[in-house]
């Protein structure tokens, strides 16, 4: 006899029970899609006959939710499969709020058909099959594959080195896969399928295009709504259509993943790229610029010629091999070698809005944020041994200075570890993973561990930040490197006369100026701040009459620095005001017969409406009152609702 206990300690005896009924004899079934067995993930419908602990998997918890979305894409997959016959599928994995299933479909599937596929879906629900896992030996499963023309799976069973294949079968469906899954498809309830896009079998762009179809699931009907409602908020405030609607930048097909700025984006760039350099000479930063180009023989020094060589692009000069930088660290490291350091010199703080190349596929660009060339708000830092955590805390303050205090944002923190491809010597590893983490519990800062996400030349601390709906961006980062100072020999004079190793921190906040831009364009959902606004204030004369006024106005605006434009145009008041509310210019002055003789002006904010009428001395004060980190005086600037 077996012992089987609960997590509260209650405990029984038998020979073999399945979790789902060890859970039922403690009444802890309601609600679960699977069980941990002794810690690990089981099915609910697992033979034990060996002493263990059972506890249930929630199915709003986090690995409840990947297990339902998992078991999601195999009910789409079937579902598909049974309106397109002859369809291959591929693989279908669970993803961060959903999940897809890549396909061969035996037809055309367009956006359309998606409702079709659901209805579909909902009558599998409604059969509620049994979700079963088979073990078959190796022969047998390709045997079972081959037999129903499936050559993806095989393909993927022959590179398993498995002898026995671990699948699972609901109804006539049967899917390569290690589990766990739900018990029943009748358990599938609350979903919704999404999207369509095209992806290549494995990545490759020499192998066949399939039918990728996104959807996602939720425990419940009211968790599904939210999330639901939040994807239409994001969709109105997709900073590409925002891009195009507010003129701030454009993509055309002769730079595919090159962004073109407008004016206006350019505008808002130039006050990102003025408020970083005022934050980090406060910070106590040097500012550097180093060459986009640099010689081959740097990067296979740096280990990026190993490591990242098919994300970079290539020349040549002089008959010579170059490489177009994808990273700023290798040139920021020959600006420190320039000269003798010594330990008064440190720590050396080196900051650099460096331009760098990477080449991404077609597939996974995406607007601003993801690009084939960007511009990093880097920094690098050299520092002695016993500075490390006193200088990650000065990263950690900055940030939380930047995300939090001026633009609003909550965040969270995850500490990512020693990844397989890793370079150099394990011991220095576990040192920069210790001291990372010694930093983080110091400062008092949740994190999240994050194993084998770290650079390839050391750890690193990311930080997600959280825009006003709720999604997490990752921007931030930290990476503790013991590398590449021994790859390139650096030292510093110690107390002592001798040479030492210093320690190099890689760190930036925004991330990338574009990336940041596009989050901002989401989360202001274009109604910037007033310190950022492109305009900051339109003109809206009645009349053309009452143009010189305005242009006196306009005058007098640009003097205080403000960032100001008249509308012209032989239009109607209401339409001028509409249009400016739609260009989301934070002030509006409409300026009439009354205005001009009373030398006043009539103010109107985007938000609030009508606010009446000022001398010019009264708006300049109402001006002073708006937020503006490139003065001293500190505020907040949170989440402006889209109009």
């Amino acid at each position: 006899m077996s012992i089987f206990s609960a997590p509260d300690g209650r405990s029984f005896e038998a020979q073999s029970v399945t979790p789902s009924e060890a859970l039922d004899r403690w009444g802890l079934r309601k609600g679960a899609v699977a069980a941990r067995v002794d810690g690990s993930l089981a099915d609910l419908t697992t033979t034990l006959t060996e002493s263990a602990t059972v506890e249930p998997v929630a199915a709003d918890s986090e690995e409840g939710l990947e297990i339902l979305r998992h078991s999601t894409s195999h009910l789409m997959a079937q579902a598909v499969r049974r309106l397109y016959p002859g369809t291959k599928v591929a693989i279908g994995p669970a993803i961060k709020e959903g999940f897809y299933y890549d396909m061969d479909v035996a037809g055309t599937v367009t956006e359309g058909d998606l409702k079709r596929i659901e209805d579909e879906m909902r009558r599998i629900v409604k059969e509620a099959l049994p979700v079963e896992r088979l073990f078959l030996p190796r022969e047998k499963a390709l045997e079972l594959f081959r037999s129903e023309g499936e050559i993806y799976k095989v393909e993927l069973v022959e590179g398993l080195a498995d002898e026995e294949i671990s699948l699972y079968r609901q109804g006539e469906y049967v899917d390569l896969c290690r589990g766990p899954h739900v018990a029943n498809t009748s358990q599938l309830r609350h979903f919704k399928l999404l999207s369509l896009a095209g992806a290549y079998w494995r990545g490759d762009e020499k192998n066949v295009m399939l039918t990728r179809i996104y959807g996602t699931a939720f425990a419940g009907k009211e968790d599904l709504e939210a999330y639901l409602k939040r994807i239409e908020e994001a969709k109105r405030r997709d900073h590409r259509k925002l891009g195009r609607e507010l003129d701030l930048f454009s993509l055309q097909d002769e730079g595919p993943g090159f962004p073109f700025f407008h004016p206006k984006g350019m505008t808002i760039r130039n006050l990102l790229i003025r408020f970083w350099q005022k934050e980090h000479r406060r910070a106590g930063y040097q500012e550097i610029m180093t060459p986009l180009i640099l010689d081959r023989d740097l990067w296979i020094r740096s280990g990026h010629w190993d490591h990242y060589r098919e994300n970079m692009y290539f020349t040549e000069i002089d008959e010579a091999p170059f490489a177009i930088k994808p990273m700023n660290c290798p040139g920021g490291i020959l600006v420190y070698k320039s000269q003798i350091r010594s330990y008064r010199d440190l720590p050396l703080r080196m900051a650099e809005l460096g331009t760098v190349h990477r080449h991404e596929r077609s597939g996974v660009l995406h607007g601003l944020m993801r690009v084939r060339c960007f511009t990093q708000d880097d920094a690098h830092l050299y520092v002695t041994p016993d500075q490390i955590k006193a200088e990650i805390k000065g990263i950690m303050d900055l940030v939380q200075h930047i995300y939090k205090d001026v633009f609003g944002f909550s965040y969270r923190v995850e500490l990512s570890t020693r990844p397989e491809k890793a370079m150099g010597d394990p011991v220095l590893w576990d040192r920069a993973e210790r001291a990372l983490q010694e930093a983080l519990e110091e400062k008092g800062v949740p994190y999240r561990l994050n194993p084998g996400d770290g650079a390839f030349y050391g750890p690193k601390i990311d930080f997600h930040l959280e825009d006003c709906i709720g999604r997490t961006w990752q921007c931030g980062t930290i990476q503790l490197d013991f590398q590449l100072p021994e790859k390139f020999d650096m030292t510093y004079i110690g107390p002592d006369g001798a040479q030492h190793r210093p320690v190099m921190l890689h760190r930036t906040v925004l991330g990338s100026l574009e990336r940041f831009m596009g989050i901002l364009i989401e989360h202001y959902a274009g109604a910037f701040p007033f310190w950022m606004a492109p305009f900051q204030v339109r003109l809206l004369p009645v009349k053309e009459d009452f143009l010189p006024w305005a242009s006196s106005v306009e005058a007098t605006l640009k003097g205080w620095g403000v960032r100001v434009e008249v509308d012209r145009r032989d239009e109607k008041l209401g339409k001028k005001i509409r249009d400016a509310q739609l260009q989301k210019v934070p002030f509006m002055i409409v300026i009439g017969e009354r205005e001009a003789e009373s030398g006043q002006v009539s103010v109107r904010e985007r938000s609030r409406g009508d606010l009446g009428s000022f001398t010019l001395e009264a708006f300049r004060q109402l001006l002073l009152e708006e937020f503006n980190p490139l003065d001293d005086e500190p505020s907040l600037h949170r989440c402006v609702p889209l109009s």
